[in-house]
Parts: C-alpha cells; structure tokens; sequence
C-alpha cells in the first residue's frame, strides 16, 4: 500500500511543541517537512494547462508564506491535525491560482483536472483499480494494468464533485477516513458513507463504460 503523502504526525507534534515556545528552528523545520508534500498535492491536482502558465514552487512558495503568516493563530487554536491545515491553505491557492489563470469557479477546477498518471499518483490509480476487480481476475501485465488505470481514471473524471474529492482524498493523498472527515466538517460516519457511495458510484461507472465500449 502507498503510504501517505503526509508527515508522520508524531514528527508533527513534536515540532508544534517546540513552536509553541517560540523555538524559530522548529517552526523551520515543521515547514520543511510540509514542503515536498504541498509541492506533489499542487502538482497532482493543479489544472495541467495551468501548470504551463504557472510555475508549481511559486504556488508552493505562496502557500507556504500564508501558513507562516497564520502559524501563529492555528498555533493557539489547532482546529485540525497540521497537515489538514496545510493541505487547505494549498487547496484554497489553487483554487485562486486557477480562476486567476482559467476564469472559472471552484466546481470547475477537478471537472477540468484529469489524474496525474505519474509517480505516486500512477501507483494509487493502479491500486484502486486492482481494488475494484476480483483478486482472482487481476492483470498482471503492465500494459493490461495501465489500460485498467486509464478506465478507472475516466471514470473518475465522470464523477460529481463530492465522489471525485473523496477518493482524491482516501486514494491518492492516502488519508485516513477520519482525517477525510476533519477535512470536510462531517462526521467520521458522514466520511465513511460518502467514500462507500464513491466507490460504488465509481464501480457502476466502470461498468456502464464497459458495456457501451461492448455494445
């Protein structure tokens, strides 16, 4: 299983707590360690036609200064886990970085995103696709493997909104169902039925594809 895009959040705690007194190392250091994470979300997710107007470090670089900037203020109320707090701020940017360059609202910015097909991105579509069919009946072959990946990606493409970024979130960010939950608002059972209704949502997709590909 591809582990997390995220820090280890014991590492995490340790830092915040050397934050908290001030310590300018830590805080140094907690960003540090955040960096290349917000840099493989940004690339990931960011509109590919917008990655050729936009360089992905100055996006990562805005969003680091902002968190820095409000360190202080999450520092006295931590309303969720460090990486959730990061992982929105660099949501929210590209968010503006994409309707400064697209002219298009939040809706549109995952409807015009296809599936970064590369690096840990390619290894968590191949797993969700292995995860949707029988054990039993799992390609081997690379080529097969990235044929299945290609349908999966297709299908999540076709998705609403919510199905897409919950997947996004369990599947290719590796977040647990109830960091899913702190992200969102909603409760862990609220996370929890959102991604089974995605899954199947997707597995029907698959499937609906399938046949008109046969018919």
């Amino acid at each position: 299983m591809t582990a997390s895009l995220w820090p280890q959040a014991d590492g995490t705690e340790t830092l915040l707590a050397a934050a908290r007194t001030g310590d300018e190392e830590a805080i140094n250091q907690l960003f540090d360690r955040h960096r290349d994470p917000v840099r493989r979300l940004v690339r990931m997710r960011l509109d590919r036609r917008v990655q050729q107007r936009v360089d992905v470090s100055d996006v990562v670089q805005e969003v680091m200064l902002e968190a820095n900037g409000r360190l202080q203020n999450y520092l006295e109320n931590p309303v969720m886990a460090f990486h959730l707090w990061i992982r929105q701020i660099a949501w929210d940017r590209m968010i503006d970085t994409y309707r400064k360059h697209r002219g298009s609202a939040k809706r549109d910015l995952d409807r015009e995103q296809p599936l970064y097909l590369g690096g840990d991105a390619e290894k968590s579509t191949l797993e969700l696709a292995a995860a949707l069919q029988d054990p039993q009946l799992t390609p081997q072959a690379i080529a097969v493997q990235r044929e299945l990946a290609s349908q999966v990606n297709a299908g999540i493409e076709k998705l609403d909104e919510q199905d897409r970024e919950v997947l996004w979130m369990r599947h290719f960010e590796h977040l647990t169902n109830q960091e899913v939950a702190s992200a969102l608002g909603i409760s862990d059972p609220a996370a929890s039925m959102r991604y089974l209704r995605a899954i199947r949502r997707l597995r029907e997709q698959l499937r609906d594809d399938k046949d008109l590909s046969t018919s």
